[in-house]
């Protein structure tokens, strides 16, 4: 069963820099896009950052300029390098990969466990 794994959440002072990574791992035939989300308690899930296959990127207008989300095919791992943090980035963030298992058959969206991150003032 495929699956992705996070690590890297922690607590931080605002200022400070964490680096989340996200590995899938199981019957993989091709990872296509990956994304990252975060949700604070009480609020909506919120799109963070997203890269294509090819390396295209997008970021919310929020954290533009101070996270950088990265791919590395080999391990097939995303990170999320996260500068600059401030109160209003605590969350428990969630990768979110587009997995092919079977050719010709689609996408599978899978979830990482989520990850918490938290900002303090």
């Amino acid at each position: 069963q495929v699956q992705l794994v996070e690590s890297g959440g922690g607590l931080v002072q605002a200022g400070g820099s964490l680096r989340l990574s996200c590995t899938a791992s199981g019957r993989i035939f091709s990872l296509n896009a990956m994304r990252w989300y975060r949700q604070a308690p009480g609020n909506q899930r919120e799109l963070v950052a997203g890269i294509a296959s090819g390396g295209r990127t997008n970021y919310a207008d929020s954290v533009e300029g101070r996270f950088t989300v990265s791919r590395d095919n080999a391990e097939n791992t995303v990170y999320l390098q996260m500068n600059s943090l401030q109160p209003e980035d605590t969350a428990v963030y969630y990768c979110c990969a587009d997995i092919v298992v079977v050719p010709g058959t689609g996408y599978l969206e899978v979830w990482g466990q989520g990850s918490l991150v938290t900002v303090s003032s």
